[in-house]
């Protein structure tokens, strides 16, 4: 029945718009996309993979939307009745959990249905898509966006947020405004000044539940939870500085055991960049910023807010073996790079210029000081009283100086790439990569892991439509399961097709391969990947944000079109 309601809902919404243009004699366009992920699995006892009850196994997504000038809709379907491996405990079903309609109408514009929205760097408000990690936290409701002068950008909203194929009961509400200073100001748009302002407000509206502390004693939860950002940028020429402030009212959760301390975070990001040189720094502090629409829910589902991880996302497999998780209960985390272009004819330029970069991240624990509470129970029966010490929940957990780190480093990163092209045919990016990851932290148990990455990326153009590819990789470590080792070769044939072969060897303790072979084919719209090998079992993670994808072997096929 919902599933029949939400279709409904959704066609309603396609034939408003459609009825719009009609009406308006506007014209209408069409645009979407298809997206079918396929495994055909085998089972692998060696790489763990488990049983698979069906033969076949498949991600489907359908995008369709309308567009016009005064009113947008759309509608997504998805088919996720038999999943890909690691989908298959909340994502498995079907529907459409996507549709909106937009009016627009000079500067403002108003949305029902569902949509995506983010605040600032999304301390406090951040929902979004992404289907790697199976994360789709959508808001059904009401939004609207105005620019009601110039340089004034002003949104609201409301509504229910998505966790996989319902929606929390809890309801959202916020508003947000951005003011670009430099709209008014003649003299700074002359001499390229550039001044932000912006300001962000979200409720939280959650009915309250019964949670015991013990056999006697229930917490009394908030059923309303704020939270507030506070963010300037300003830009001036090659130099950029943003800074960020968010705080969260007191907000118990199963994340944080239940404990009523506020949460915060504070952010600093400085960059400035000329013409062969870049330089970036960032910090940023953050305590107790889990912040959910439902309160008793853990994983990656039901955040409300996004804390971007302030370590470097590696496209390299072994690179991001270890991909770090930003922990919402707290930390300190730095980051810092530098880019630079040797310049041609020189020493160390060559012929074609050398381009350098250095990147160095580091995230430490925050210095806590465990709190308690003290109860005094009264007995009617004997006169007597009894004294009951708390810690954890229904307190306010714990104290936490602003610049003391705690004792545990979480994660820290120092790679230097040089990418050098030494003729018109060839062209070679290497990498060296020092990392210590915490297992213990991001994943629950492992201790630290400290490995050293090299990477070696070849690539020669034998003419404009062949080119071939190849990657050597090593990575080397006493810890966890040992050394790795990885191979990738990659021939292009310009316009449609591509080849595809690679290895990962865990050489240390499992002595596993994991092999991999497939084919590409482009054409237009269109394209399609078919291969066949393993996938390791571990974290796939973006910005951050991690979820974990079982082992798995078999045939795969990738189809994707946009219209």
């Amino acid at each position: 029945m919902r599933k029949t309601t939400i279709a409904l809902a959704a066609f309603w919404a396609i034939a408003t718009a459609t009825q719009a243009q009609t009406d308006n004699a506007n014209k209408v366009t069409v645009n979407g996309s298809v997206q079918s992920d396929i495994l055909i699995p085998q089972e692998d006892e060696k790489i763990g993979t488990g049983e698979y009850k069906d033969w076949g196994l498949t991600n489907t997504y359908v995008d369709v939307n309308l567009k016009s000038k005064y009113v947008d809709a759309g509608v997504r379907g998805e088919f996720m009745e038999y999943p890909l491996p690691g989908y298959e405990k909340d994502f498995k079903g079907w529907g459409v959990p996507h549709f909106w309609v937009k009016g627009k109408i000079k500067n403002a514009e108003l949305t029902l249905g569902t949509f995506y929205e983010q605040f600032g760097s999304g301390f406090i408000l951040r929902t979004y898509e992404e289907r790697s990690l199976g994360i789709d936290n959508s808001i059904l409701g009401a939004r609207v966006a105005v620019t009601p002068f110039k340089g004034v950008n002003v949104k609201a909203l409301t509504g229910r947020q998505r966790r996989y194929w319902d929606w929390n009961k809890a309801w959202l509400s916020g508003a947000d405004v951005e003011l670009n200073v430099e709209q008014w100001s003649q003299r700074m748009q002359e001499t390229g000044t550039y001044l932000m302002l912006g300001a962000s407000f979200v409720n939280k509206h959650e009915k309250t539940e019964d949670i015991m502390v013990d056999q006697v004693h229930k917490l009394n939860l908030p059923e309303n939870v704020n939270a507030f950002d506070l963010r300037a940028r300003l830009q001036k020429g090659n130099v950029s500085v943003l800074a960020e402030y968010a705080q969260k009212t007191q907000d118990p959760s199963f994340d944080n055991n239940y404990i009523y301390r506020k949460g915060y975070v504070a952010m600093l990001s400085a960059s400035y960049s000329k013409r062969g040189m870049s330089i970036l720094l960032q910090a940023k502090r953050s305590d107790n910023m889990s912040f959910r629409s439902r309160r008793s829910m853990n994983g990656t589902s039901s955040f409300i807010n996004h804390l971007p991880a302030f370590t470097m996302d590696h496209t390299y497999s072994l690179a991001a073996l270890y991909p770090y998780a930003t922990q919402p209960l707290g930390e300190w985390a730095y980051q810092a790079e530098l880019g630079y272009q040797f310049k041609r004819g020189t020493a160390l330029g060559g012929k074609y210029g050398t381009n350098v970069k250095v990147n160095f991240s580091h995230v430490h624990s925050l210095a806590k000081t465990p709190r308690s509470i003290t109860t005094t129970s009264y007995n009617e029966y004997d006169g007597t009283t009894s004294s009951t010490q708390y810690h954890g929940q229904g307190t306010d957990g714990y104290g936490s100086p602003f610049w003391k780190w705690g004792k545990q480093t979480y994660y820290q990163d120092l790679n230097f790439q040089i990418d050098k092209k030494f003729t018109k045919q060839f062209k070679l990016n290497l990498m060296y990569m020092n990392q210590f990851y915490n297992k213990t932290v991001v994943e629950g148990e492992g201790g630290m892991i400290h490995s050293d990455i090299f990477v070696a990326d070849g690539k020669y153009q034998f003419n404009k439509k062949f080119t071939l590819r190849g990657e050597l990789q090593y990575l080397a470590t006493k810890d966890d399961q040992g050394d790795w080792a990885f191979g990738l070769l990659e021939l292009s044939m310009l316009p449609n097709w591509m080849f595809t072969i690679s290895d990962q060897w865990n050489c240390g303790e499992t002595d596993l391969h994991y092999y991999m072979a497939s084919v590409t084919f482009n054409m237009g719209s269109h394209r399609l990947q078919a291969g066949y090998g393993r996938t390791r079992a571990g974290f796939n993670c973006s910005g951050g944000v991690c979820r974990y994808v079982p082992a798995s072997k078999g045939f795969t096929l990738s189809y994707n079109y946009n219209f």
